[in-house]
């Protein structure tokens, strides 16, 4: 995976706006990778394109599932559960959805995909489809002087997301999703693909379970890192890089956990690249972090310097500063500029968003223009 020897790198979480006909997925990955180029990005992928929403991805990749029954009464998976307490009416009356409310007819009710039920052994069955996302993917990147990756979900998000009713415990339900995407990162990483774990649900599953302290929380996060392990395993760390975030939900994120109190279990995680969420303003003086913490040996960091919780675009001597701050903390050249979550997808539309791809891109030139120049 490549370094900032020369100059800061620049890269994003994952998410690129979707073009408006996709019906030749191939030509559209082929498009959104040329995009990416051109607006200034150096390590690519391919938009996160063939990955619709959640309850797709998993129907196209795992076995062991089924729909929920209509009416069926399932637990409460809600990673607003701490800020709901203290800001009951901001989501009665629909806040924290997770991109803007845009002008025109607007549905009375929130649709949400369907839920998915364990009730059976959980198998990989998504051969043929991430086949095809790797095959586009090197399609793309044929004549493209950039590096590529490709996203997959971690074994712990995933896990929020499905209601077991087949294991006996979270331990047993966990590897087993932690053994079934084992195929899906191979499958990247043998193909010569640098591969992306997102694991957002990493540190915003602290929302879901209010009754747990700190300390517990660090116990279950660190059983979620040795999943992720895990299905790692056989992986060199060099193919993989880590996302996480506090999810991009558009709420106030008042009673997210520390980055400090986390950092590090993120930091156990097999992989050279650690991509954390920066710039929005519950997390942005979060770099503070790097002040106690050192980022291991021959690791890079990215921090988001562009993100989803406004329309607002960046001022690139913004993004160069957040650039500079980092790299005085970390060294210039373990740093990569980076996105927070979901810029591709949250913000109003595509322009604004390749707007701030642009702006990320020109602060991370300013800054490498006055780190190399010394």
């Amino acid at each position: 995976m490549r370094r900032s020897t020369d100059r800061i790198l620049v890269s994003h979480a994952g998410t690129t706006p979707r073009p408006a006909d996709q019906t030749d997925l191939a030509r559209a990955v082929k498009d959104v990778v040329q995009k990416q180029v051109e607006v200034g990005i150096d390590i690519v992928n391919d938009g996160e394109l063939s990955k619709s929403n959640f309850t797709n991805y998993v129907r196209d990749r795992l076995g062991g599932i089924t729909p929920a029954e209509p009416g069926a009464e399932l637990p409460p998976r809600n990673i607003n559960a701490r800020d709901l307490r203290e800001f009951p009416e901001f989501f009665a009356t629909g806040g924290g959805h997770f991109g803007r409310i845009r002008p025109g007819p607007r549905p009375s009710t929130i649709v949400f995909p369907q839920p998915m039920v364990v009730t059976g052994p959980i198998t990989y069955v998504g051969e043929e489809t991430v086949k095809a996302d790797v095959a586009n993917m090197k399609a793309a990147m044929q004549g493209v002087d950039a590096e590529g990756f490709l996203p997959a979900v971690a074994p712990g998000t995933i896990e929020h997301w499905l209601y077991n009713q087949h294991y006996t415990s979270d331990e047993d339900f966990l590897f087993a999703l932690a053994d079934a995407m084992h195929h899906e990162y191979r499958a990247i990483t043998d193909a010569g693909v640098n591969l992306q774990i997102d694991d957002p649900d990493l540190p915003d599953g602290w929302q879901m379970f209010p009754a747990m302290s700190v300390d517990e929380y660090r116990k279950y996060a660190a059983l979620r890192v040795e999943a992720i392990n895990r299905a790692l395993r056989g992986i060199p760390e060099e193919q993989v890089r880590l996302h996480v975030c506090w999810g991009s939900g558009l709420g106030p994120h008042k009673n997210d956990i520390d980055l400090r109190d986390i950092i590090d279990i993120i930091l156990n995680v097999k992989a050279s690249v650690y991509s954390i969420e920066a710039a929005n303003p519950r997390h942005q003086h979060e770099w503070r972090v790097w002040q106690d913490v050192k980022l291991p040996d021959g690791k890079s960091l990215m921090p988001g310097v562009i993100g989803h919780a406004t329309d607002i675009v960046e001022h690139p001597r913004l993004v160069a500063d957040r650039l500079l701050q980092y790299a005085e903390l970390v060294g210039k050249e373990n740093v990569i500029a980076g996105t927070d979550c979901g810029v591709g997808s949250r913000v109003w539309n595509g322009e604004i968003a390749w707007a701030k791809f642009a702006a990320m891109a020109e602060g991370a030139r300013l800054a490498s223009q006055e780190l190399w120049s010394k």
